[in-house]
């Protein structure tokens, strides 16, 4: 609730403020070099989408037997130019990017904006946009995997263009390139990152200076940033443009890493990078690859339909066609850092959010809690990517399993972000209906644009996105029913220590810790004093919120409470992007007036075996697939960064 207070605007205005997240405090110094850094991270996929974007443009147009001409061309260089004006600038920088929680950005921070109700419809609501945030969430993983494959395959593939005798090492090139990428994000980007903005900007000055040049020999080509020539094209090709648009939706791919990147950054940084140097580079590049086309076919020395045709290498002298293939190559594996880091990031946010089992995750930084490494996610990651480029080994085949994902995650980010300025700012029906009503017809019209290549490959990217949200709804739905069941078995603490007046259990040295939910005695407590018949002097039972903050300050992190009989109750908020490490929110705790030797104290954990054979209301293949998960969900000691050495384990068998 505190979060809505802080995001919420003066009643009925139209926009919420957005002063906290310029970072007025930043000095110039400072805002350039964050500029220069999102560049690298924010800007990679968006920013290497002239490699191949209009080139699946081109071609869509032979495949439907559409002769190439002036109209066209400028048709589309408008279409380009304006979608990018609406999607990236007033869509998600000007809009979007204003739904930020504490400034963190992304689906599951927009959906973490979103009131909580208490009637049984604000219920029903807030599943419903949990299940749309989830089906995002499984839409983004196969963007990850999608994206990294056609941005290195379609810069390699300049190498075709250099020699048509070095196209059998594609393939083989692009393998290797993915082994090496996926192979280095165990040891974190924090070393290497630093460099990561400089090239991205010498990515962006190399591809507006090649645009320049095309630009150069037809000047006349930049009037088609005039809407007409759109306007026109549509009047007299409708059906034609309907469907191009699904190859040119391909410029704005990455649009969506705007907002889920906000929080490393900020917007203002944001907004510096992206209207001094990336907006301008990528105008100026599609504008030459559109002047170098018509130059080529006036002088009749380009053919379209070719199967080899590049427009952005058109742009390339030829001494600088190796060199370019090298920096190409370059730009797409920092995008693919960036991705696959975004994917890291949104699955901690899940965890966090019960919304995926608990998965080993290792801190690559010492200093920036977001630099994070997921072995399990990074091996599956992998693996989808090897096979996405051997089922489809060209830049053109994957391009139609391209489009349908981001198209419909776009749509999923208008639905969420118009429930919080309804909800959450109070923005009158009508600048919903109208703003919001814009933003549902553009990403309609691109999904519908991509749909025809949901048989041609783009069933690829939605049975990925389908496959993830099965695997995260079937553990939002088992974890509930599991809770239900356990929560039938608790015990109140106090009934718990009025026992052991009772019994008059003995009392041993020592400090033990215990993970529990509101004041219920835990499981493994219960076991232990049933089994041992004694119980440590100082018992701590802890229990683990999440917050919907993305970081919660130290300050207001945890909450002390003194039981009887030397019993402690400590409550710890955990944001949604921060990792719980007990033994620190127990030093954390010291501030509070709680005293432990961590020598002398001792971590019990239960571990639960799920049983397939229970009464819920589940199907038997989804018990089963919450049963494996379960299973293979990594244990307490990590999850919660307890030393090993110190840990009990408890088992308890549990049916679903």
């Amino acid at each position: 609730m505190e979060a809505a207070q802080l995001a919420l605007p003066k009643l009925h205005s139209p926009l919420p403020p957005v002063s906290h997240l310029l970072k007025p405090h930043l000095s110039p110094k400072a805002l350039a070099a964050l500029a220069i850094g999102a560049l690298g991270i924010v800007f990679g996929d968006i920013g290497t989408s002239p490699l191949y974007a209009l080139k699946e443009a081109f071609l869509h147009l032979h495949q439907h037997e559409r002769n190439v001409d002036e109209e066209i061309v400028r048709g589309m260089l408008s279409l380009v130019f304006w979608l990018l004006v609406f999607v990236v600038n007033v869509k998600y920088i000007f809009t979007i990017t204003r739904a930020a929680n504490r400034g963190e950005g992304g689906i599951f921070a927009l959906l973490s904006l979103i009131p909580r109700g208490l009637s049984a419809s604000a219920r029903r609501g807030r599943f419903v946009m949990s299940m749309l945030a989830i089906g995002g969430a499984g839409l983004l993983f196969g963007d990850g995997i999608i994206t990294p494959s056609i941005s290195v395959l379609s810069a390699v593939e300049g190498l075709v263009v250099y020699s048509h005798a070095l196209e059998p090492i594609v393939v083989p090139s692009v393998v290797v390139i993915l082994i090496g990428i996926f192979f280095f994000q165990q040891f974190g980007t924090e070393k290497i990152g630093f460099v990561f903005g400089p090239v991205m900007v010498v990515w962006f000055v190399a591809i507006a200076l090649l645009g320049l040049g095309g630009i150069m020999h037809m000047p006349s080509i930049l009037e088609s940033a005039n809407p007409i020539y759109a306007i026109e094209l549509t009047l007299h090709s409708p059906r034609e443009v309907f469907f191009l648009l699904g190859a040119i939706v391909l410029v704005v791919t990455g649009a969506e890493a705007l907002y889920a990147d906000m929080g490393h950054f900020g917007i203002a940084p944001i907004r510096i990078g992206w209207y001094l140097l990336v907006a301008p580079a990528l105008i100026l590049n599609y504008f030459g690859q559109g002047a170098a086309v018509l130059v080529g076919l006036n002088d009749g020395t380009i053919d379209p339909a070719a199967k080899d045709f590049n427009p952005f290498y058109l742009l390339v002298p030829e001494p600088l066609l190796l060199p370019a293939v090298i920096l190409s190559t370059v730009a797409t594996i920092i995008a693919s850092q960036a991705m696959i880091s975004g994917v890291f990031s949104m699955t901690r946010q899940a965890i966090r959010l019960n919304m995926l089992p608990r998965l080993e995750i290792v801190h690559t930084s010492g200093d920036q809690e977001g630099q994070i490494y997921i072995p399990s996610v990074n091996a599956l990651m992998l693996v989808g990517c090897l096979f996405t480029v051997l089922l489809f080994p060209t830049s053109t085949e994957l391009a139609s399993a391209y489009g349908i994902a981001v198209t419909a995650l776009m749509a999923i980010t208008t639905v969420l972000f118009s429930v919080v300025a309804r909800r959450l700012w109070r923005w009158r029906r009508r600048w919903v209906m109208v703003l919001v009503g814009a933003f549902l017809i553009i990403d309609s019209v691109l999904f519908m644009a991509n749909a025809p290549k949901i048989l041609t490959g783009g069933w690829f990217a939605l049975a990925i996105g389908f496959s993830c949200f099965v695997v995260m709804s079937t553990w939002v739905q088992g974890s509930y029913f599991i809770g239900r069941k356990l929560m039938e078995e608790n015990q109140s603490i106090h009934d718990f220590l009025g026992e052991l007046w009772t019994d008059v259990i003995p009392r041993v040295p020592g400090t033990a810790v215990f993970l529990t939910t509101n004041y219920n005695t835990p499981l493994a407590l219960k076991h232990f004093v049933e089994h041992a018949h004694v119980l440590h002097e100082q018992v701590v039972l802890i229990t683990i919120v999440s917050s919907n903050l993305p970081v919660v300050p130290a300050g207001r992190q945890i909450r002390v409470e003194w039981l009887p009989d030397g019993v402690w109750k400590i409550t710890a908020l955990c944001g949604f992007m921060e990792s719980p490490n007990i033994p620190r929110f127990l030093e954390r705790a010291r501030a509070h007036g709680f005293n432990f030797d961590s020598e002398h104290t001792t971590y019990f954990a239960r571990r639960t075996s799920v049983v397939p054979t229970g009464m819920a209301k589940m199907s038997f293949w989804r018990k089963r697939l919450y049963a494996a998960l379960s299973r293979n969900s990594v244990d307490a000691t990590r999850s919660f960064s307890l030393p090993p050495d110190r840990v009990v384990d408890f088992g308890a068998q549990v049916e679903l």
